[in-house]
């Protein structure tokens, strides 16, 4: 992977809000139990342990909360100016460039595709825990989306657990974490994530494989991502990657095959128990980012085989 040293990053589309959110808790320890719809496992902040597997739309029915972080991007927009040779060294800048690669995919992409407008999601970039319009989260959930204020939270230190006690290291392994959570805005904003809350809440018992189908559309999103991220630009035209090779790619397909419920399962000392999947095995979470990004086609990831697609 080469990122263009010349790009000009949007740092408006991230908060760092790490100086005003810190504070006892945290952590991403195992083990948390893993199992149960992600319905109503929410007036807890353990959520399907450090969220299993990148990520997840937390919190689904919390009503209230919301976040009084003030961000402070100050230091955010120093370190990762075009003016710092060694910007892409730092993870933040990095992970920036991410985001405004995702972003810029979908805004050309969601129209084209699905014929409705891209809005942008603000990535909050936290320390330990934080309020959000789904209730209060720490680090243990890992990274998600929240509906409910359209933001996608990230805790940076959790790469180093992914790295270290799951690993999948790798810069690429990182953009795929994010572009998940951006595919979970994708499908708030195709109205698939209200049909799958309506869907859990019908039928309960179905829950558990609603959630699944919507976490590997997710993943399927991130590799049609992945697929034309070379393509995404900066507002003034600017490549923001110059390449992604297949090694980096192979990163993606690691980490997926990494935060897999077998995987997750098996880590935790336990036997693979299907009826408690929520995000899909290794395989499917490898087959589903594969098959997204060798389509290059958001219609391609039609995983609820017409159920709640939109």
């Amino acid at each position: 992977m080469e990122l263009n040293e010349g790009a000009n990053l949007d740092t408006s589309q991230v908060e760092d809000v790490r100086g005003s959110t810190g504070g006892g808790g945290g952590g991403f320890g195992l083990p948390i139990p893993i199992g149960g719809g992600r319905m109503g496992l929410v007036s807890t902040v353990v959520i399907l342990g450090i969220m299993l597997c990148v990520g997840g739309v937390f919190g689904r029915n919390l009503i209230g909360g919301g976040s009084g972080a003030q961000p402070n991007n100050g230091d955010l927009n120093q370190r990762c100016a075009t003016s710092n040779p060694n910007r892409f060294s730092d993870t933040d800048c990095r992970n920036l460039l991410y985001v405004n690669s995702v972003q810029a995919y979908w805004t050309v992409a969601l129209p084209q595709t699905f014929g409705r407008p891209y809005a942008k999601a603000t990535t909050r970039f936290f320390s330990q825990q934080i309020d959000t319009g789904c209730g209060p989260a720490d680090s243990g959930v890992g990274p998600f989306y929240c509906p409910a204020d359209k933001h996608v939270y990230i805790d940076l230190t959790f790469y180093d657990e992914l790295a270290n006690r799951f690993g999948a290291s790798g810069q690429f392994a990182q953009a795929y974490v994010l572009a998940h959570e951006y595919g979970h805005h994708v499908q708030d904003l195709l109205g698939t994530e209200a049909k799958v809350n309506q869907l859990m809440q019908s039928d309960r018992a179905g829950a558990n494989h609603y959630s699944v189908e919507l976490e590997l559309q997710a993943d399927c999103y991130a590799g049609v991502w992945a697929k034309h991220a070379t393509e995404t630009t900066d507002q003034s035209g600017n490549p923001l990657f110059r390449t992604v090779t297949r090694q980096d790619v192979q990163q993606a397909l690691d980490a997926a095959a990494a935060v897999g419920d077998d995987a997750i399962q098996k880590k935790m000392g336990g036997g693979v128990d299907e009826s408690k999947f929520t995000h899909g095995s290794s395989a499917q979470r490898q087959q589903w980012f594969s098959t997204g990004y060798d389509s290059g086609a958001g219609t391609a990831c039609g995983t609820f085989n017409g159920a709640a697609s939109p």
